[in-house]
């Protein structure tokens, strides 16, 4: 029996808040020698396929904190993004049980012409909150984001730190059922690193909220996460308890 099978066995009499079948992701890739020499030679572009996820199973419970590790190209981030809706498979299925769900990802979300502020309005519509709701929780979001004037100031001129500490607060304050993380508590200053982390370990202590965090730091891992799936070129290599997987992963990647 195959790892993702005594996974999913496992979890069968538990709340399921995802559920990922056979799910496949590929690109398609046009190399820029070969559009030169189509035009010159009038032949038919060559197009490459990469295969960035391939035949995934696995299902999260309700309430638990399932990290994802993997070398850079294991497909961890275009699993993620597929999850949160961002991405179409092209074979599989991806149910959220019809809860909530937000992704906070750098670079994924925000329209760069228009303000932080405006960006808050525009994040919380599509996450399915009402514009009366956003407002609401406006003031507190900002003040989480301690970005200062920048809150009025077009997202494009944005740090990279920047960013990620608005996206950080709208998804921390607007709280829903499934939060997807993907290497966000990596960036930003140690202030705002110590205080997303505090406020993380707050969210996943609700019972009723799932979290899939995507990261290569083994401490934030071990320390948040009660299952770790390890994905390696597309496939899942391993899936279980934390520490046994994040162990077996290190020894791999020495």
């Amino acid at each position: 029996m195959s790892e993702k099978e005594k996974d999913i066995m496992e979890i069968t009499n538990q709340d399921i808040a995802i559920e990922v079948k056979n799910l496949c992701i590929g690109y398609k890739n046009i190399k820029a020698y070969s559009i030169k020499k189509s035009l010159l030679r009038l032949k038919k572009v060559h197009v490459e396929e990469f295969q960035a996820v391939k035949d995934v199973s696995f299902v999260v419970p309700k309430g638990e904190i399932l990290g994802i590790i993997g070398k850079n190209g294991s497909g961890k981030s275009t699993m993620l993004k597929a999850m949160a809706g961002i991405f179409s498979p092209d074979s599989g299925s991806i149910d959220l049980k019809g809860h909530t769900v937000s992704l906070l990802s750098i670079g994924v979300g925000f329209q760069k012409e228009v303000t932080g502020r405006e960006n808050i309005l525009l994040s919380g519509m599509l996450l399915g909150f009402s514009e009366q709701e956003i407002r609401a929780k406006m003031d507190e979001i900002i003040a989480f984001a301690e970005l200062g004037k920048f809150i009025d100031m077009p997202v494009k001129t944005y740090s990279s730190g920047m960013y990620s500490k608005l996206a950080f607060s709208i998804t921390a304050i607007l709280e829903t059922e499934i939060m997807l993380i993907d290497e966000v508590l990596s960036v930003g200053d140690q202030h705002f690193k110590k205080k997303s982390y505090k406020k993380m370990k707050e969210l996943i202590s609700n019972r009723d909220r799932t979290v899939v965090i995507v990261s290569h730091n083994i401490s934030t891992l071990s320390s948040l996460c009660e299952r770790v799936m390890w994905m390696h070129d597309g496939v899942i290599k391993k899936i279980g308890d934390a520490d046994a997987v994040l162990e077996e992963y290190q020894e791999f990647m020495k």
